[in-house]
């Protein structure tokens, strides 16, 4: 379902250079962070798609390999940078194997919500602490559910609202799924509508994903500047760490 998702389709339009997540307020951050949690060692990348972050983080210095489900996804990414620069296991992130040991295995931008039952959820979790070695880290950055902004009778949340993109999400609070719900429109009486699925996760239960899976949490915070993680705050980077 997820490879049929991300086709060559929303391959194709999936870089948005210089702005959105590809801006570099907010990519410099995510990179800069991700280099010192790596602390001298290769980097694994869970779901690398287009090589949003895996690219400018091997250009910081960084050795890293990535695992990818979307073909279309790689592709792109090779339009980039080579096999030999970044190689890429074309699989599932919960089952998928790479050689060698990491220092580093990271997932961003939510990316472990598309897996969608919590038995997924959690092989990707063994899978991550699988390819690390002693003492290494996994990092998530993962949205917190909005359900306190859901009234009783009202299934959806406005995530995103600003000139040509409108972002609605709509919740099944009984099996922790969302659908995201992305309208893409411009100054014609036309939209374009593209829609997600997500099984979202709590920051509570992610930590024992976690600790099933032999890791400690190091840190978490709201972003990756190192902002105080709250009851208000909208996401977080949760770093944990492998048993020595």
């Amino acid at each position: 379902m997820q490879e049929e998702l991300w086709d060559a389709d929303v391959a194709g339009r999936y870089d948005t250079p210089g702005i959105g997540m590809f801006a570099p307020e907010v990519l410099a951050p995510t990179v800069e962070r991700l280099a010192e949690l790596a602390d001298g060692g290769r980097a694994l990348e869970f779901a690398i798609g287009t090589g949003r972050v895996a690219v400018p983080l091997s250009e910081y210095g960084v050795p890293v390999a990535g695992v990818e489900l979307s073909t279309a996804m790689v592709e792109q990414l090779r339009t980039k940078v080579d096999e030999a620069t970044i190689p890429v296991v074309i699989g599932d992130m919960a089952t998928a194997e790479v050689q060698g040991e990491f220092t580093l295995v990271y997932l961003v931008f939510n990316t472990i919500s598309n897996l969608l039952t919590q038995a997924e959820q959690v092989a990707c979790v063994r899978n991550a602490a699988r390819h690390l070695q002693p003492g290494g880290r996994f990092v998530i950055e993962l949205w917190v559910p909005e359900l306190r902004r859901l009234p009783p009778g009202t299934p959806a949340t406005v995530g995103v609202s600003e000139p040509g993109y409108i972002l609605l999400d709509t919740y099944d609070v009984l099996n922790q799924h969302v659908v995201s719900h992305h309208f893409h429109f411009d100054d014609t009486r036309q939209a374009q509508l593209y829609r997600t699925p997500h099984r979202y996760i709590w920051p509570a239960e992610l930590d024992l994903m976690a600790q099933l899976s032999g890791f400690t949490l190091e840190s978490r915070h709201a972003d990756w500047h190192g902002s105080d993680f709250t009851a208000d705050s909208y996401s977080h980077v949760s770093v944990y760490r492998r048993a020595d």
